[in-house]
Order: C-alpha cells, then structure tokens, then sequence
C-alpha cells in the first residue's frame, strides 16, 4: 500500500547565491528522499519556495537602494536555475510573496486568536533615531548575552543557535548606519507557545526513538531546561503580510511566524495548479500522511517546537477559517531530519568574504551528478562536516569514475562491440552468477531502509559497495579473455553483469539522476525514470512570479531489482562521468582567494 509523503525543505532567504553548504543541508537531501519514495510509488510531494519577507532580504534591498520586489525576484529566478541544473525536482518551488501564502498565513494568526493562543503585549523594541523607524530584529547586531559572540542578531545567535530577547542584546547597533538604537514600546500580538508546552513536549518524546539525536537535544532539551515562552509574532514593517486585524496597518506577521507556514500555502498553491484545488488535504489533514522537514541545524527550534506549537494550536480551526468547512486538524511533522552545517577547508562559508563554493558557479565548470555525489558521501547528518577539493578530487576520480561510471562504461561497451549492440542470452546462469543477482538485489532492502530512515550517506556507500561487488565479479569471471574461447561464457557473464548494472542504476538514481538517466537510455528503455520540471509564470494580484513545478507523467521507474531481457538493444554508450585532472585543486583554490 502506497504511503502518502511530504517532503518540505528549509525555505532560503532571497538575499543571497546558494552555496554548497545549503544545498546538502535541506536541498539535496530532500531531493533524495523524495526521488526513492517516487521510485516506491508511493504519493510525494515536494514544496518550499523563496523567503521573500525576511528583513535579510529588505537589508539587501536597502543597500543596493532598489525595491525589494526587485531583490526577492532577483534571487528568486536563480534559485530556479540552480534548481534546474542541480536536479531537485520540486513539485513546486514558489514564493511567500503570493496572495495565496498571505491567505494561507493570516487565517492561521485567525484560528490562533480564536483558540485564545494570540494575546497583545505592550514590549520594547529598538528604535532608530537617526532612522526614525522600528529596526527589525536582523537589522540589530551586537554581541550575545549567552555566549558572548559579537555579531548576534537580536533574535538568534548564530554561534550558539539560541533564539535571543532583542532588548537582552549586549551594545546594540543599526546595520543601516551603525548608529546605536534605543528602545520604545510598541505594541504586537504574541504566540502564549507557554500553553502549548506540555503538548509540545509530549509529541517530541514520543519521537525520540526515531528522530535524530541533534534534534530532539536541541529541541526537547531546551524546552526541558528552559521552557517554552511566549513570543511575537509582529513587527512592525512596510514589507510583509499585514496583520488582518482592522487597527494593525503598518504591521506585519513576523518572518518566523509566517515562512513556516510556506510548507502548507504552497502545498495548497500547488493542489489549485495541478488542477485539484482540495488535493492538498491529503498531505494536510490525513492522519496517515507522513511530512518531513529537510532544514539545517540554524532552523531546529524553529520546525521541531514552534512550528508543531503553531499547528496544534490552530486545532481544526483552519479550514473553517480559510475555506468555510470543518475538518481535521492539520498534520504534525512526522520527522525533522536536519543536517549540521558544511564548512570550507576548515573555515565556516562566508559570503561577504568570498569563502564558499556556489551552486550556479560550480555547475558552469563541473557537472551536477559529481556535486551530488560528493555533497552526499560529506553530508553532515549528524555533525559538521567539511568541503576540501583534494577530496572532491579524489571522490570525483577514485569512486564516481573507477568504481562505478567504468564498471557501466566497460561492460556495455564490450557487449556493444562483441553482441552486436544487444545484451546477450546467458543460457543456466552458474551459482556465482546467482549470488552476485541475489546480492545486488538484496540492495533493494538494504539500501532502501537507510533511504527510509533518512541515512542517505549510509544508503549511497551500499550501492557503491554492492558496484564494488560487480567490479570484483568481473575480475573473478574476466569476460574480456572468456571472449576469445567461450563466448558463450562470457555472454553470461555480461548478460549477469548488465542485469546488475540495471538494478544499481535504480538504488543511485535517487542519488545521480542525471548519469542514471543516460545509463538507462543506454540499456534500451524509452521512457524515462523520473518525470521532468518546468518554470511556469503564476499571475496574481501581486502580481507575476515564477514558480518550478515537477511532471511525473511518462516516468518509468520502480525500486525493484532488474528484469532486463536477453536480445534488447542498447544504444551506443559513453562514459558516465569525466575523470578530472589534479590541477583543478590549485585553480579553486586560487578561485576563492584567501580567507579573512
């Protein structure tokens, strides 16, 4: 039976390229997972979008003096490039910026404030004289008062993940002109997450036997030690979702509070354009449907404890709000698999001081399938991890490239030449030929529940194990001296050698889309694995944007071992992958320049 799967990935600010320590962080990883349960058949969907209301963003606009419809489109666009060219197929990638996610957003601040979760607090907020405006949080820097670090936002420190007080905030100053800010009330609406504690709690522990240890220490841990406190959820902003509170203009829901919410407005954007407005419901209120939450490890507090809190407490109150009818309340996350943070050389990625590999610029020089691996095989699943070129080098040239693109390359190329372009007829297949078919097929399995478990390194270094098996069959079997007095020998042998080269290309096509798919075309299917994507322009009254949409139609693909029959015709192979040359490590280097 066919499970129902939402894989929702950490939504990236427009303020900013996308570097590799994103991409393996939530992009890629999300991809993954949801190409393995497609192959399963079972029903995915993939959504995020562009934060396009962040004060990251509005800072970015800021400096370069242009509006910041220009900025977040800006952005936005190459994050649909990348998209493209790397592979992550999203069923939908949008934007906060549609009227369907301002809809979406201010009828859960409604059920909130009819569930009595919503209370008005008079608080003190930095103001700047100079300015003469309320400073959003991210546009007041100064130095943490847990650990101390300069350079803390007023709400989050990034050196040590927690959320911070902004009037706690140690020698404070305006990012717009350095000035020192000063502190006014102001009223806004707060989330009371106090009430929502106990509840909280309880759905987090009953999640420790399967969710990750850096994520249920980060998140049960701190409500445990600290507690779950209340917390605004306006500021007050021009650039937004307005309050839908008669009273509240010139205010707007917090960032954090509404860019959450972007799992299921665009989840419902996407059910009105496949053409099944209500299709959303099925991953929404379907007490059976599975959502995981692909996110680095900045966002934790956020997608384990405030945004379940934010979900219990609308109840089944949203729809009665927001389409007019009762219903179920709405899904919790079933898991939150965040991955640590990737660094560079041993230095944290810093874009203002051009240390980072970039997603766009690399795919000009490198293929995407070697950026998928590599990412994979370093992925910080459960600690930081770092990017080093001599170690894409060698990954690139020593696995990618010797254990299994030339394995591909020299079995099909030999069957090409000696069988006329078509797989063999093996005849009895001999007992090692049945255990190497029974040992690649019982990848399927193995391979396929470190996939369900999320442990997508463990799942990758199986199927390139199990392409090391075949290497080593090859060897024992040597087809290529076979030829010249048995061809009937070596025949099984390559006809045995295909069948697995088959069945593995299925266990990494989650992995390597790119190379699986020409492989495929290679052993003679017509149709292809995975479906395709295309950007579709999207008209509203806030006017156009873009959005990346995923077309499984013509998609032929199953997690199931091979069955490929004696006699089909290949087409002419060619190499999977390109082997690189060492000087690379030099150029890249040089590329990013030094440090600072």
């Amino acid at each position: 039976m066919s499970e129902t799967i939402l894989v929702a990935i950490a939504w990236p600010y427009a303020n900013a390229e996308i570097h590799v320590g994103n991409i393996t962080g939530s992009h890629l990883p999300g991809d993954i997972f949801a190409r393995f349960h497609r192959l399963k058949g079972n029903r995915v969907v993939m959504v995020s979008g562009t934060d396009s209301h962040g004060t990251p963003v509005t800072i970015k606009a800021d400096s370069q003096g242009v509006p910041v419809e220009t900025v977040y489109k800006q952005y936005h666009d190459g994050f649909l490039d990348l998209y493209q060219q790397l592979g992550i197929h999203y069923d939908l990638f949008t934007t906060t910026h549609t009227q369907n996610h301002f809809k979406v957003s201010q009828a859960i601040f409604l059920a909130l404030q009819k569930n009595g979760f919503l209370y008005q607090k008079t608080s003190a907020q930095w103001y700047s004289p100079a300015s003469k405006r309320f400073l959003p949080d991210r546009y007041v820097e100064g130095t943490c008062y847990i650990c101390g670090a300069d350079g803390a936002r007023s709400d989050q420190c990034d050196n040590c993940g927690n959320p911070l007080d902004p009037e706690k905030l140690v020698n404070p100053r305006s990012k717009i002109d350095g000035s020192t800010p000063e502190l006014r009330d102001t009223v806004h609406f707060y989330l009371d997450l106090s009430k929502l504690e106990p509840e909280v709690a309880r759905y987090l522990r009953e999640r420790k036997s399967y969710w990750r240890d850096t994520v249920i220490g980060q998140s049960l841990g701190q409500i445990e030690s600290e507690g779950l406190k209340p917390r605004a959820i306006t500021r007050d902003l021009d650039w937004g979702i307005p309050v839908p509170i008669q009273g509240w203009e010139g205010k707007c829901l917090y960032v954090w509070f509404e860019a959450v919410i972007g799992y299921l407005s665009a989840t419902i954007e996407w059910a009105q354009l496949s053409g099944d407005a209500a299709a959303w419901k099925e991953w929404w209120t379907n007490p059976q449907a599975k959502a995981f939450h692909f996110i680095g490890k900045d966002n934790i507090f956020f997608h384990a404890a405030w945004w379940p809190a934010q979900l219990m407490g609308t109840g089944a109150q949203f729809l009665e709000i927001f389409a007019g009818e009762g219903g179920q309340p709405l899904t919790l996350p079933y898991d939150v698999p965040a991955n640590m943070f990737m660094n560079l050389e041993n230095r944290k990625i810093s874009g203002s001081h051009n240390w980072g590999v970039w997603g766009r610029d690399f795919l000009t020089r490198y293929d995407p399938d070697p950026l998928r691996y590599y990412l994979t095989v370093t992925m910080p699943e459960n600690r930081d991890t770092d990017w080093n070129w001599d170690d894409f080098l060698h990954r690139n040239n020593d696995e990618l490239v010797a254990t299994w693109g030339n394995l591909a390359n020299r079995v099909l190329s030999f069957c090409y030449k000696h069988w006329e372009g078509r797989i063999p007829e093996p005849g009895e297949l001999t007992p090692a030929d049945q255990e190497l078919l029974a040992a690649v097929e019982e990848g399927f399995t193995t391979v396929g529940k470190e996939l369900e478990a999320v442990h997508l390194r463990a799942a990758l270094a199986e199927a390139m194990r199990l392409a090391t098996e075949v290497n080593k069959y090859l060897d024992r079997m040597a087809p290529w001296q076979a030829v010249k007095t048995d061809k009937a020998a070596a025949g099984r042998t390559i006809y045995t050698a295909i069948r697995a080269i088959d069945s593995l290309k299925v266990l990494l096509a989650p992995f390597l889309p790119f190379t699986s798919e020409r492989l495929h075309a290679f052993l003679g299917y017509t149709q292809p694995i995975f479906g395709f994507q295309f950007v579709q322009p999207v008209q509203d009254s806030l006017g156009e944007h873009n959005v990346l949409r995923y077309n499984p139609d013509g998609a032929t693909g199953r997690w199931q071992p091979s069955q490929i029959e004696p006699g089909r015709a290949l087409q002419q192979p060619q190499p999977l992958f390109k082997k690189l040359d060492p000087s690379i490590v030099d150029d890249e280097r040089a590329r990013m320049g030094e440090p600072q």
